[in-house]
C-alpha cells in the first residue's frame, strides 16, 4: 500500500501509515477546524490495509491534545482499528498529563482493542 504520511501543522498531529515499514502513528496536536474531513482519509486508508493487514499491528498515539471533536473522531477511528486482525494500540502521555491518561483509559474501556500504556 502507499505511504500515507500528513505533515503536522499547529492544528492538526503528524500522521504516518507505513505498512511496508510497520510504522502506524498519530502524534502532535490536534485542533483541525473540520475534524471529520481531517480523519476520513486516514479511516479510508485504514479499512483498505484492514482487508490485508500484516501479521501484527501496533498502532501508536502521541498525542499532546485534542478537542472535543477529535476525541469523537478518535474513537471513531479506534473502532475501525478493532476491525484490523493483530492490532495493539499504544499510547503514549507524558507523566503528568492526566488528560491524556485518562482518555486513553477511557478510550480503551469503550473498544474491544489491547491497549498499551506508555509514558514519554
Amino acid at each position: 500500500m502507499e505511504v500515507f504520511h500528513l505533515v503536522s501543522s499547529d492544528e492538526t498531529p503528524e500522521v504516518i501509515l507505513d505498512s511496508a515499514k510497520g510504522h502506524f502513528e498519530i502524534s502532535g496536536r490536534s485542533l483541525p477546524e473540520d475534524a471529520v474531513s481531517f480523519f476520513n482519509p486516514i479511516m479510508d486508508w485504514l479499512r483498505a490495509y484492514g482487508a490485508s493487514p500484516n501479521p501484527t499491528t501496533a498502532f501508536v498515539f502521541k498525542l499532546d491534545y485534542f478537542n472535543t471533536a477529535s476525541s469523537k473522531l478518535i474513537l471513531d477511528l479506534l473502532h475501525v482499528l478493532k476491525d484490523i486482525k493483530g492490532i495493539q494500540i499504544v499510547w503514549y502521555s507524558y507523566a503528568d498529563d492526566e488528560e491524556v491518561q485518562d482518555a486513553g483509559t477511557e478510550f480503551s474501556e469503550q473498544v474491544e482493542v489491547p491497549f498499551e500504556f506508555r509514558s514519554r
